[in-house]
């Protein structure tokens, strides 16, 4: 898949090949490949004199997997066998929605045309005793697959509240397929708190070892799958937007099986449109890609999130990091004493005055983190502070001016009390840590003093909306 193609998925909110791909085997975690030995993310790090040359290392890296990143050892997951999110050109389904009419394929898939596989290796039904699709028959079936911190996800959410609310009394079956990317999404309680906090009220299939996600030969989180009252798939979406679209065929299949839904009013909203500063051509001035803690994402391919070289000298290192100061875009850096855990950046300490944290430069309007939450873990308080961007030609070791987040740039869960700006972590999720006025560029740092603060992810956004 090319830059471009990278790039339409990415304006479309659909989780590029920096996502995680379906365990190999339909096992339980992503395990680092080829045992020991050194990492391309240290093999790549190593050869950087100068910090200007971590960009142009990953600029390298995304061109030299654009071109094979459907063959399974380019996965995003260092799993051996594991398939990458996006596919190749020849491999993955088309990006742009297929709609109706559409010729029988004869095959069992997620293609346009295709009979719709059954729901395969389900562990949970949520809000519905188990569902077959043979017993959808005669209703129009939505399949989406999600997990609840996909911040893309998340975003599609108010849309599936609305068509459910509208047809589902019209013969709509909307299923989420909750397919996870963390450990903790696995966890049955953790999926029904989320489901409620969202207001998720259609039935849920826990989806743990891909097989659904597999037998749809599926690649993207979120992704839909419009199947007929026969059966047979007959629109496809992935990501974000073209909600208009997909309303305008859940009708044409609604009255296509006989349903009348002519005193129905329709949303022609298509979607928000992110600011278009957030997609210019330069890799540093556009907007901050997700940014994973883990190992396994930081090692892969497509990686080199976090911009410490002694960060890539193995799994399961407890290490002190000295924060440069100096920060580029698309990279996050440490301070103090942090863990280099498969699926998270983990504080390696117990502290008491915020002396440890993870910094970095970020260009959008909204920030989210992604923050695991082992059971029997006590609440813990992370603070997040914000800088304005040094001056370009500020020395190797500058200190920001942190200062707390004003109301007017504080997220959805922050937390403004004496000189402080903090969210309280109690349950593993995606917390909403910053809303600008406007799509900009500044510094922000998250600091706690818990040993079990873990960042597994940061994700950003360009919409008027949170999130």
């Amino acid at each position: 898949m090319g830059i471009a193609d990278r790039d339409y998925y990415r304006e479309r909110g659909a989780r590029p090949p920096e996502r995680r791909a379906s365990p190999a085997g339909g096992g339980g975690g992503a395990r680092p490949s080829g045992g020991g030995g050194t990492p391309r993310g240290r093999k790549a790090l190593t050869r950087l004199a100068l910090a200007g040359a971590v960009i142009a290392a990953v600029v390298l890296t995304m061109l030299l997997t654009a071109g094979c990143s459907g063959s399974e050892d380019a996965a995003p997951t260092p799993e051996p066998e594991a398939p990458t999110i996006s596919g190749s050109a020849d491999a993955a389904p088309t990006p742009r929605p297929a709609s109706t009419p559409v010729a029988m394929s004869g095959d069992v898939g997620g293609a346009v045309g295709d009979s719709a596989p059954e729901f395969t290796g389900i562990d949970q039904w949520l809000n519905s005793e188990p569902l077959t699709m043979e017993g959808l028959r005669g209703k129009v079936t939505l399949i989406d697959f999600w997990t609840y911190t996909c911040i893309n996800c998340i975003r599609t959410l108010p849309y599936l509240r609305d068509w459910h609310a509208k047809y589902a009394d019209r013969g709509l079956a909307l299923i989420g397929v909750h397919t996870p990317e963390f450990e903790y999404e696995k966890v049955t309680q953790n999926v029904i708190n989320a489901s409620e906090e969202l207001s998720v009220v259609w039935p849920v299939a826990q989806d743990n070892d891909f097989r659904t996600w597999r037998a749809y030969d599926n690649r993207y989180w979120p992704a839909k799958y419009l199947v007929d009252a026969n059966g047979v798939v007959r629109y496809t979406h992935f990501g974000e937007g073209a909600y208009d679209e997909t309303e305008r065929i859940i009708r044409e299949l609604l009255e296509e099986a006989g349903a009348d839904v002519s005193d129905i009013a329709v949303n022609a909203d298509p979607g928000p449109e992110a600011d278009p500063k957030a997609y210019v051509d330069s890799f540093e001035d556009r907007q901050t890609r997700e940014i994973y803690g883990g190992w396994n994402r930081n090692s892969s391919p497509t990686g080199l999130y976090i911009g410490h070289q002694e960060y890539y000298d193995g799994l399961g290192l407890t290490q002190f990091y000295r924060d440069p100061g100096i920060h580029l875009n698309q990279f996050a850096y440490l301070n103090g004493s942090w863990r280099s855990d498969l699926e998270a950046i983990s504080h390696g300490r117990e502290t008491e005055n915020l002396e440890d944290w993870i910094a970095l430069r970020f260009l959008a309007r909204t920030v989210n983190i992604v923050v695991g939450f082992p059971e029997g873990t006590e609440p813990f308080e992370v603070d997040v502070s914000i800088a304005d961007l040094p001056p370009a030609d500020a020395d190797p070791g500058v200190e920001l001016a942190y200062r707390p987040l004003a109301e007017d740039e504080a997220g959805e869960h922050i937390v403004i009390e004496g000189g402080r700006s903090y969210f309280v972590v109690d349950e593993p999720d995606l917390y909403n840590a910053i809303a600008l006025p406007e799509f900009g560029a500044a510094e922000i740092k998250f600091a706690s003093n818990s040993p079990e603060f873990a960042l597994f992810a940061l994700t950003f956004g360009s919409y008027d909306e949170v999130y």
